[in-house]
């Protein structure tokens, strides 16, 4: 079994970029992975801690979010952001939040409570409040291509590691037991449950597929796992991964 990709999404919902290799720190999501996100009009107030998904903008509520990359500079803290209906974007969200919440407003459903403010957390906002990482399989993936019968991106699943060399949902296997993916060592802790945004293509930012239907053909709605990282140290794709 091997890592094939690692992906990092530097704002919550918005934007995913490929990384060749990063030093993972225990107790801690992948550096950036979802350190900023942007608040709507009904949010609760937001201090810089982790909070709610609902508090923010997400993929299930407004699909064209789906279809956005990004590009992160870590020393300058600036992102940039690309979709197939827009101008890019190069934006430091701690400093011109602004001109992130314009041009999110184009993308972004009138209907819905409108995109408010940014805020940015140093544990991540991911949707569980455990500075945890997702892993995949590839394998899995192609099983729900499979039943669909047509190819999908895996960006539909906004994961942080991608394995290959599982059987389908042999990776629900590791939770509860630890793994070692080049020089850090990981604990799967618990399935990850899926809900709409799934449904939409990453491309397009349009709903296109019932992977949710599909998923409940095996009798649940997960994809992937997330993982406590107990050890850090450096990954990249290609490294082996070994059950401890």
């Amino acid at each position: 079994m091997d890592l094939a990709q690692i992906w990092r999404h530097p704002i919550k919902a918005i934007g995913r970029e490929p990384l060749d290799r990063v030093t993972l720190s225990p107790c801690c999501t992948l550096p950036f992975d979802r350190h900023w996100a942007v608040t709507h009009d009904k949010a609760n107030p937001v201090d810089g801690g982790w909070a709610q998904k609902a508090n923010f903008l997400r993929g299930v509520s407004g699909p064209g979010l789906m279809a956005v990359t990004a590009t992160l500079d870590e020393p300058g803290r600036s992102v940039t952001l690309h979709h197939p209906d827009q101008t890019d974007l190069t934006v430091a969200p701690d400093d011109a939040p602004e001109m992130l919440v314009a041009w999110l407003r184009a993308i972004w459903p009138d209907d819905l409570p409108q995109p408010k403010a940014v805020v940015a957390s140093d544990t991540g906002f991911t949707d569980v409040p455990d500075a945890w990482v997702s892993v995949h399989s590839l394998a899995s993936h192609r099983a729900v291509e499979q039943k669909l019968g047509r190819d999908l991106s895996i960006h539909r699943w906004r994961g942080n590691l991608w394995i290959d060399g599982f059987a389908p949902w042999e990776e629900f296997d590791l939770v509860g037991r630890t793994f070692r993916i080049g020089d850090a060592v990981l604990k799967g802790t618990q399935r990850i449950t899926r809900c709409r945004a799934t449904e939409a293509n990453p491309k397009t930012g349009r709903r296109d597929a019932d992977t949710l239907g599909v998923l409940r053909t095996w009798d649940h709605q997960d994809f992937g796992i997330y993982a406590e990282v107990i050890e850090g140290g450096e990954i990249a794709p290609g490294a082996k991964v070994e059950i401890l």
